[in-house]
């Protein structure tokens, strides 16, 4: 990742450019994971998912020269998991034309898709966890390890501040300050990598 990342409309906005490189990985680096994530949950085998996710790149790289912002027709992560979806039914249907003799997949795997609204809440909520991925390592360095331990344990592995401060030899209010602190500045970080929810 850059250390002042694009906003994020404007990270997609540089995609069409071949030669700029530097918005591809971090394009990749933050939906990569969602993408291998979403069909993972689909039932594909991680090597079948990191299959998917390249192809979903591919036809990303290939047509997101016509994508504008535009509110009206909403965000670009609803069309990027339209073509994932549309890329996971087409797999799983090449897999149940090969599979006549030795693994037969079932009528029953394109039912695994969830309707329309799910699908968006589940997108959403796949969206924000890879955003927090990604602000955390981005954060991770600015905090003694101390701080970021208090942070960690408490906000995500929900252990009790006062377990906490014990085992970091903290106070209480110690541990509030670094939770607040971290939390802060990957509030901050994840500000910056978007754009007003542009996308």
């Amino acid at each position: 990742m850059t250390s002042n990342p694009d906003t994020r409309e404007s990270l997609i906005l540089r995609l069409p450019s071949s030669q700029d490189a530097l918005a591809w990985r971090d394009f990749i680096a933050i939906y990569e994971p969602l993408i291998i994530r979403f069909a993972g949950r689909r039932g594909l085998q991680e090597a079948d998912a990191r299959e998917i996710a390249q192809n979903v790149l591919i036809a990303v790289a290939k047509s997101v020269d016509r994508w504008q912002p535009d509110r009206e027709r909403g965000r670009f992560r609803a069309w990027l998991f339209r073509i994932a979806r549309n890329q996971l039914i087409n797999w799983i249907s090449k897999q149940a034309t090969q599979a006549s003799s030795a693994r037969a997949l079932d009528g029953s795997a394109l039912e695994q898709f969830p309707s329309e609204d799910y699908r968006a809440a589940e997108i959403e909520l796949e969206y924000r966890r890879e955003m927090f991925r990604v602000a955390a390592a981005q954060a991770r360095d600015s905090f003694s390890g101390s701080t970021w331990d208090a942070f960690w344990r408490t906000a995500v592995l929900a252990e009790s501040v006062d377990s906490v401060a014990a085992s970091l030899e903290l106070s209480p209010g110690a541990v509030y300050i670094a939770r607040s602190r971290v939390t802060s500045k990957i509030r901050d970080i994840i500000v910056q990598l978007e754009d007003n929810n542009a996308i």
